[in-house]
């Protein structure tokens, strides 16, 4: 059995799909579709863009759910997934490849998330920093101690974890990492702290807007961040989809259960293939992936 998984924020890079569209007619078409129900061309964005224009999140996000679609779309006949996954905002494009969002509500809602995350932003300054080389349970218990605020944001793989708050506590949790012996450290270049308590004003309004739509029965079930596991009930996938918002992306564990819920092989759908790939190879060696 084969899963599909979808990159979030961060898988974005200057002229993406811009050769989807010049050379596939489903492609243009989508990209046409999507500037339409958005009121302004992102596609012009996504192709001629700089790196600083496709890092705004009110960009990044629709702009890396859309190349997302648009790579299913053009390759819709060997598009088979027994089971899907996204990536923190990659969660709303494995939706709409199992059949519980349209791409319009999917792409809205996105448009939605983008525009309430960014505010949250502009509200309260925040960071986030991957840290590489330390147990999970060792940076658990620094941010635990650090009194600015700081959690684990992203599970991403063994001996990676994205930490996440006020600029104030995620640079004292740097510091005492660093003391602990972490390998790398890098300040992510981000707009603020995204998967913390920070987000709760972001939540509420993704809510809202969650709460307009009407999602529909999984064709396959998908892995959500919240809880890691598999699910195909719509009222469960629209609060998982709101409380992921603030809660930490469980990347490892959902590629585990995964596996052992029978999946063979993964194919990343979207950015250049290889975020997700590199991540799912610490997890385990033996499993396959692709590039779709």
């Amino acid at each position: 059995m084969r899963a599909f998984v979808f990159p979030g924020q961060a898988s974005q890079f200057e002229g993406m799909g811009k050769d989807l569209y010049e050379t596939s007619e489903v492609a243009k078409e989508t990209f046409e579709a999507a500037n339409q129900i958005l009121g302004f061309r992102l596609s012009d964005v996504m192709f001629e863009g700089t790196a600083e224009d496709l890092m705004e999140t009110r960009i990044t996000q629709p702009a890396v759910f859309l190349h997302s679609i648009v790579k299913a779309r053009m390759n819709r006949e060997n598009f088979d997934p027994a089971a899907v996954a996204g990536h923190s905002l990659g969660e709303f494009s494995a939706l709409v490849a199992n059949g519980v969002l349209s791409f319009e509500d999917g792409l809205l809602l996105v448009q939605k998330r983008a525009l309430a995350m960014q505010e949250a932003c502009e509200k309260r300054a925040g960071t986030m920093a991957a840290i590489v080389g330390l147990e999970d349970e060792v940076v658990q218990e620094i941010c635990a101690n650090i009194e600015a605020l700081v959690v684990p944001a992203n599970y991403n793989c063994p001996g990676q974890l994205v930490i996440s708050g006020t600029v104030e506590g995620v640079e004292a949790a740097m510091l005492k990492m660093e003391a602990a012996g972490a390998r790398k450290i890098v300040r992510l270049a981000v707009s603020g702290a995204f998967h913390s308590p920070l987000m709760e004003p972001a939540k509420d309004q993704l809510k809202a807007s969650i709460d307009q739509v009407n999602f529909q029965p999984a064709t396959c079930p998908i892995y959500q961040n919240f809880t890691a596991k598999a699910e195909t009930d719509p009222a469960l996938i629209k609060q998982n989809l709101i409380d992921q918002l603030t809660a930490p992306v469980r990347w490892t564990e959902t590629i585990q259960n995964m596996i052992a819920d029978g999946m063979e092989s993964f194919a990343e759908v979207g950015g250049k293939g290889k975020t997700l790939r590199a991540m799912i190879r610490r997890i385990n060696r033996e499993i396959p992936s692709e590039v779709f």
